[in-house]
């Protein structure tokens, strides 16, 4: 290891970085390492390590490092690692990342003993270079810590050096991005395979998903300055609304837009102080909005829009800090009950709808031996009449996954041509198999209107990652094509009412779950006396466990045909699961 790592650097960084926080125990997940900044020291020192190594272990791709915490509160932070094409770090790898840090918060020397067995494990060379020296890309939110772990992360890069003088492996500094901008860079960079700022940087992103939009403006004969109604967007005080007024400046050039609420011809964006860190995702955002029901500050009620002389249709939509999610929404007027929610199910929904009319139009599906396979991933979360709409309204396939992007995102990809999954909250994508493509491209000559749709969606959507901005342009552009009103769109089915509760146990890994996590199998005998208590409530009913990723307690889940009904089962079901723990 001592070829290119510099051990006496290695040393002196560990001391300035990893010693604050003796004995803290980490954990890395869906979204990475995610706490407290103060804490977060030592994990993005390790991460840094680990980053340049997974480059090096996988012939010299470019790996990504994104410093965010998404939507929680300002004074925590985070870092995940990004994958060459833009996926989730390898789930093999998150219990290493785990370990390496974890050996670092005990001691140095735990964490070279551990560093070491990882090396050899994964038969790492770093005595011949030749095949790579690693090559590292790190993008950060607008949080203010985010400067601080930069630093940590820098510093554990610049260990590998031949010599205290020649920093040998590849890091480009992003700067202040999106999550989803940062997964389609690392992805572009791998295609391209090159580093060189000047050859791969962020303007892909923008050319991009520009080119597209533009594409279907003039397929269809709209223009992005004429919706057919007022959008105003909440970018939760994050880096959204920074990367969002760029891409405005792209696709609505003649639009009157405005960036502090006011009126606009068909845009405003709103809480969009990006530069006030402690304001992210205060009383704002996706998160926010998905869990209170309500409209977030800044953005004001009205369905109705008036411009010109003429009532336009008014649509909202919040990001998250990081604008990886987007939820959109509604009100008719100063009363909350008017509040009308379009989350992530009914984009799924929306989507679903399409791509079922742009196949039929496109003649792909009279072809038998072609047996393209569309289908929608949700979790044991996605409310049943969604489930039930897409299943006996749409005759599509769904599949149920467990919670969390990464299993949802590897169903889309295994299973569907055209995959299409979003949590409820809002975070979500499709994913186009390699065969739709060819499928598409190769019968694009007829000049078949659908068939281009399909190919410009492929472009249009962020392959990599649930992205705001790129799902945001595609809910747009499929209510333009299809007509739809934000009205037309809530009406396509009505949501079961529905609790989410916690429950705080003793010892949350005694809940264990199958199908998807619908159903307990630990502790034994509790399954069914939920199921027997459901079936007590009627055919619309059901009720799921399942343990907290972070805490000892459980979330209870509860549907049924009325409010009172869903919130008497979570209740009842919570009261089972408290009596089993002998509370």
């Amino acid at each position: 290891m001592e070829k290119l790592i510099n051990l006496q650097l290695l040393e002196k960084l560990y001391n300035k970085n990893c010693t604050s926080n003796k004995g803290f125990k980490y954990a890395y997940g869906t979204a990475g390492f995610r706490y407290n900044a103060d804490v977060l020291n030592t994990v993005m020192f390790t991460t840094g390590i680990l980053s340049v190594l997974r480059s090096i272990y996988l012939q010299n791709k470019t790996i990504g490092i994104m410093i965010t915490a998404s939507h929680n509160p300002p004074q925590d932070n985070g870092v995940k690692i990004v994958e060459p094409m833009g996926e989730m770090l390898d789930q093999s790898w998150e219990s290493i990342a785990t370990d390496l840090a974890n050996s670092a918060s005990n001691s140095y020397n735990d964490f070279i003993t551990y560093l070491n067995h990882l090396i050899k494990d994964k038969g790492i060379d770093l005595i011949d270079t030749s095949n790579g020296i690693g090559s590292v890309i790190v993008g950060r939110d607008s949080r203010e810590s985010g400067p601080r772990l930069l630093e940590t992360v820098l510093d554990a890069v610049y260990c590998f050096q031949h010599d205290s003088t020649e920093r040998v492996s590849k890091i480009l500094d992003a700067g202040i991005l999106t999550t989803p901008q940062l997964h389609y860079l690392v992805y572009k960079t791998n295609v391209a395979k090159t580093l060189e700022k000047n050859e791969i940087g962020i303007g892909c992103y923008f050319d991009d998903f520009t080119r597209a939009w533009l594409d279907l403006c003039e397929l269809y004969g709209f223009s992005t300055e004429h919706l057919k109604f007022a959008l105003t967007i909440d970018a939760a005080n994050g880096v959204g609304g920074f990367q969002m007024e760029k891409m405005i400046s792209l696709l609505f050039t003649s639009c009157k837009t405005t960036v502090d609420g006011g009126n606009s011809t068909n845009i405003s964006i709103v809480n969009n102080d990006w530069q006030k860190p402690n304001l992210l995702n205060n009383k704002c955002g996706a998160d926010y909005v998905k869990t209170n029901q309500c409209l977030p500050n800044g953005v004001v009620s009205n369905s109705k829009f008036s411009t010109g002389g003429e009532n336009t249709q008014k649509l909202n939509c919040s990001f998250d800090g990081d604008a990886d999610r987007v939820i959109f929404y509604y009100q008719d007027n100063e009363n909350k009950s008017s509040f009308h929610l379009l989350d992530g199910d009914r984009i799924s929904t929306l989507f679903a709808k399409f791509f079922q009319h742009l196949l039929k139009e496109s003649g792909l599906l009279d072809a038998s031996d072609n047996d393209i396979k569309v289908g929608v991933v949700q979790t044991a979360y996605a409310n049943g009449n969604s489930t039930k709409y897409i299943t006996e309204v749409l005759k599509m396939d769904v599949s149920c996954t467990p919670t969390g992007v990464k299993h949802l995102h590897h169903e889309a990809v295994e299973k569907y041509d055209i995959g299409i999954y979003f949590e409820a909250n809002g975070h979500g994508t499709i994913v186009f198999s390699e065969k739709i493509k060819s499928l598409v491209n190769n019968s694009m000559s007829n000049g078949n209107k659908a068939l281009k749709t399909i190919e410009i969606f492929t472009r249009l959507i962020n392959r990599t990652v649930g992205d705001a901005i790129s799902d945001m342009l595609g809910v747009l552009a499929v209510l333009c094509i299809l007509n739809l009103t934000p009205q037309d769109w809530y009406n396509e089915y009505s949501d079961l009412p529905n609790k989410l509760i916690k429950v705080v146990v003793p010892d949350r890994t005694v809940f264990k779950t199958t199908n998807a996590e619908r159903q307990l199998v630990s502790p034994a005998g509790l399954q069914g006396k939920i199921d027997e208590l459901v079936s007590s409530y009627g055919a619309d009913s059901r009720s799921f466990v399942r343990a907290s990723g972070t805490e000892d307690a459980v979330r209870v889940y509860a549907e049924s045909s009325t409010k009172e009904m869903a919130e008497s089962l979570a209740e009842k079901v919570g009261q089972l699961v408290s009596n089993c723990c002998g509370e």
